[in-house]
């Protein structure tokens, strides 16, 4: 048995603004990807992902029976499939922010779930809403809390803008030009961060007046902003935006940012040759970079690894 792809996603702006109802928006990335595969022979390297799953339908069983209306599954064809060897194979690196357990709750809903919403159905808001409940339920499993959003994009595999947390819809995202020099990359810190401790050190920040305002005046406002000139294509004023966005995240996300990139981090917004942002929770994996000039970037990243996601 070999299940669809499912793909891995970048959310371009939006993290932690999301959580205090900031715009965000989310794009697939199908450089990585993950199925559902079925390994009889059991070997060493499906062991681990099996066993995760083995206890994932045993938490998918409790969901279900506390909160009928939501969401059921087959739980016994997922228990009899973990139990012929059931295995994510997946290409997404791990604590990365690209969604790696996202993708793994939409195969897993995708095969299993009971009288499921399929993409080919018109996508009211209503259902919008419902898939994202169900996966952030679902989703929790892995992270503590979640929005429900990574596995939502890798459902649709359709880039999300979020207008709030009620308001959600597909979005057109401007087409990529051929020969476009600027770039959205990603900047590999080479560390796996974990999403945990990362949201626990941004709730404990919430309770400070201080940070909260932060959040509302400067960090929402210009999230929002970067979203608005992102769909518009409105390069110059995306830029400009993009560059406070940056400064408000090194002043205010420290802790989330490898302290060997603050240095790095620093150095762009001195020069504009390339703005940092956080991409996903932080604390390691990737960090997101935007840049009016690849080359530029690359000259001035030479010692790190990038991979381009996106071209103006």
């Amino acid at each position: 048995m070999r299940g669809p792809l499912f793909y891995s996603k970048i959310l371009l702006f939006g993290e932690y603004g999301i959580i205090k109802d900031s715009k965000g928006l989310s794009i697939p990335y199908n450089f990585f990807k993950g199925a559902l595969k079925i390994d009889e022979h059991h070997t060493i390297s499906t062991h681990k992902s099996n066993q995760n799953l083995k206890r994932f339908a045993i938490f998918l069983e409790e969901l279900q029976n506390e909160n009928k209306e939501l969401v059921s599954f087959d739980i016994e064809a997922l228990k009899a499939d973990v139990e012929k060897g059931l295995y994510f194979d997946s290409s997404i690196p791990q604590g990365y922010g690209v969604g790696s357990s996202g993708a793994l709750v939409a195969a897993i809903y995708d095969k299993y779930a009971s009288d499921k919403i399929t993409i080919l159905e018109n996508l009211t808001r209503e259902k919008l809403l419902k898939l994202k409940d169900i996966f952030g339920s679902m989703e929790s499993f892995f992270h503590g809390k979640s929005s429900g959003l990574d596995p939502l994009n890798s459902y649709l595999s359709l880039p999300i803008l979020i207008n709030s947390k009620d308001n959600i819809e597909p979005a057109g995202i401007p087409s990529q030009p051929q020969n476009g020099k600027g770039a959205v990359f990603l900047l590999d810190s080479g560390i796996t961060g974990e999403t945990a401790p990362m949201v626990q050190i941004f709730m404990e920040n919430m309770k400070q007046e201080g940070f909260r305002n932060m959040l509302k005046t400067q960090f929402v406002k210009h999230t929002d902003a970067c979203v608005e000139d992102f769909l518009e294509g409105d390069i110059k004023s995306l830029f400009s935006n993009m560059k406070q966005l940056s400064k408000v995240v090194l002043d205010n996300f420290k802790p989330m940012i490898p302290k060997e990139f603050h240095t790095l981090w620093k150095k762009g917004i001195e020069t504009n040759a390339y703005f940092l942002k956080l991409c996903g929770s932080g604390g390691g994996g990737y960090m997101l970079g935007f840049t009016e000039n690849i080359e530029e970037a690359k000259k001035a990243l030479k010692d790190y690894k990038l991979e381009v996601v996106y071209n103006f």
